[in-house]
């Protein structure tokens, strides 16, 4: 069996840029993990967008704002460019109110505890006069990946749903070039580029996307059952609500980490586990199973033996 016996450093880091490499790699190893890093860089990161407008004045996508210099198509498409931080689960409002003239700024935007704007600089419009105002409320969700508006639409009028552009990756480039170790030239180094738009850092993306990969090649070693649902015709089936996830318990990153790396995915699974199992976990001890237990309690869930 091949042991890694790589090395991953940072050769640079900005909060949205980074230069990680890995080295010396088994030949091959560099496209391997190089091509799987970019994939799950671009596609399975987690996080949030605009995802609908409603603005006061104004029924649907093609209108105008009188005394607005952008028209709504253009001011939706600076909505997109957007960044926020949030990692809820529900969907939460945001809401926007300008009086005119001057530029309205993401700054501007007023959002709840634990919402975020990165780029509070964007323009997203440019008021004519002191007798314009702008209103308007926007809907953000937290999600993966790109999600076009057609599956958003809206019979509501005045509601526009916009394509959601979830992933915090921008862009990722890697290169794979040959390196020694002593005499031996057949080895591997990987060198990773990261762009991200500021609401992860480029090397934490870089370290979640590992642990994505992790976590499914575990369910290849150490698989987990996974519940098919069954329906029986004309009969009433009583539908539990659905677990918490331990996300949702809101605990430090730490110990959700180490949970989902042993297959510990919800507040089921921690209790089917126990608390004896829990604290063998890696990196968990006699703290953490109290941090645990307390958000449990907070939930109205009891860990036992």
């Amino acid at each position: 069996m091949i042991k890694p016996t790589f090395k991953f450093k940072a050769e640079k880091e900005t909060p949205d840029y980074g230069l990680f490499v890995f080295e010396p790699l088994q030949q091959g190893y560099g496209q391997t993990l190089g091509n799987s890093l970019r994939r799950v860089l671009l596609s399975s990161l987690p996080g949030a967008a605009i995802v609908q407008a409603k603005i006061g004045g104004v029924k649907h996508l093609f209108s105008t704002l009188k005394g607005m210099k952008e028209d709504i198509v253009e001011f939706t498409l600076n909505l997109k460019k957007v960044r926020i931080n949030y990692n809820g689960d529900k969907a939460v409002k945001i809401t926007l109110e300008k009086i005119g003239p001057g530029q309205v700024i993401a700054g501007d935007l007023k959002v709840p505890s634990g919402v975020e704007i990165i780029n509070k600089d964007l323009v997203l419009g440019t008021l004519a006069d002191k007798n314009v105002k702008l209103r308007g409320e926007f809907l953000v969700e937290s999600g993966f990946g790109y999600v076009p508006f057609e599956e958003r639409e809206s019979s509501e009028i005045g509601v526009i749903p916009l394509d959601a552009i979830f992933t915090p990756v921008r862009r990722v480039n890697y290169h794979v070039s040959a390196t020694r170790v002593g005499r031996v030239t057949n080895f591997d180094r990987l060198s990773v580029e990261v762009w991200t738009d500021g609401t992860i850092a480029p090397k934490d993306a870089v370290l979640s996307a590992a642990e994505t990969l992790s976590s499914f090649f575990n369910q290849i070693i150490n698989p987990q059952e996974v519940e098919e649902e069954k329906e029986e015709a004309g009969l009433e089936t009583k539908t539990e609500e659905p677990s918490l996830t331990i996300e949702e318990l809101e605990l430090p990153t730490r110990i959700v980490n180490a949970l989902l790396k042993v297959g510990v995915r919800n507040v089921s699974e921690i209790q089917k586990a126990g608390r004896k199992k829990i604290s063998k976990v890696k990196n968990l001890g006699g703290k953490s199973l109290k941090i645990i237990e307390a958000s449990l309690s907070e939930k109205g869930v009891e860990l036992k033996d």
